[in-house]
Formats: structure tokens, sequence, C-alpha cells
């Protein structure tokens, strides 16, 4: 029974280590955001259009300044010498996804008028998984 949940933890390594470190960089994305929602916004449940894209760019800045080293070494281990042409596809690929969670995100608080809190979390799961794929097929790719 241990040399199953051995092999099948080395068969599903990058996924196991990405679901931890998306964890991590969900917590302190997440973090950033609702700190400076309450720091700067006096804690809005329902911020105003500005309000929300400014959180949504803090929350984006913080999550790829805090997830390219970790899905680099820890995840994806890359090799790829030209460090700074990754991480210029790592940010390619999150504003991506940063603009599928922001319209998502408009629209739940702003349409649907959805907490800030709850939205934040429906879109995450979107925007990890999105993340996923676009890092496995565009910017760490085995050669």
């Amino acid at each position: 029974m241990i040399e199953k949940i051995k092999a099948l933890c080395i068969k599903y390594r990058e996924l196991i280590v990405y679901v931890i470190v998306g964890g991590l960089t969900t917590v302190v994305a997440w973090g950033c955001k609702f700190l400076w929602n309450i720091l700067v916004f006096g804690s809005p449940a329902l911020p105003t259009l500005a309000q929300n894209s400014v959180l949504s760019l803090v929350e984006n800045v913080s999550g790829i300044l805090f997830a390219y080293p970790l899905n680099r070494r820890w995840v994806f281990q890359s090799k790829n010498p030209k460090i700074f042409a990754e991480f210029i596809q790592f940010v390619g690929s999150r504003v991506a996804t940063w603009v599928l969670g922001w319209v998502l995100n408009l629209l739940m608080v702003n349409v649907l008028h959805v907490n800030v809190y709850v939205s934040t979390i429906v879109v995450g799961v979107v925007v990890v998984v999105g993340n996923y794929v676009l890092s496995k097929l565009f910017v760490f790719k085995k050669k």
C-alpha cells in the first residue's frame, strides 16, 4: 500500500506541488488584496468598479511576483537559461488569466452584487486552473 501511494506521489508530483504552491500564492495574493481593501478603501464588501479594479491589480501583481520563482524551481523544475524571457512568458500567461478573472469578478461584484470575498474565491478557482494549463503548455513546456 505504501508503495502504491509513493508511486502515485511520484507520478503526480508536479500537480501535487502545484496545488501547494498555488495555495501559498493564493494566500499571499488574497492577503495583499484584502489588506489593501481594508487599509486603503475601508473594507467595503461591494467595492466600486475602480476600487475593484485596483484590488484585482494588487492581487495579481503580488501573486505573479510570489509565484514565478516557486513555479520555476519547485513545480516545473525549469532549467531554461533564459530566465527573463521565461518570466515575460509567465507574466503574459498570468495577464491572460487576470483579464478573465477581472471580468468575472466585475460581473459578479458590480453587476450581480456578489460579496467581494465570495467572488474572489469563485474566480480564484477558475484562475488557478487556467494558470496551471497556460504554465504547463506555454511557459514551462518540456522540450
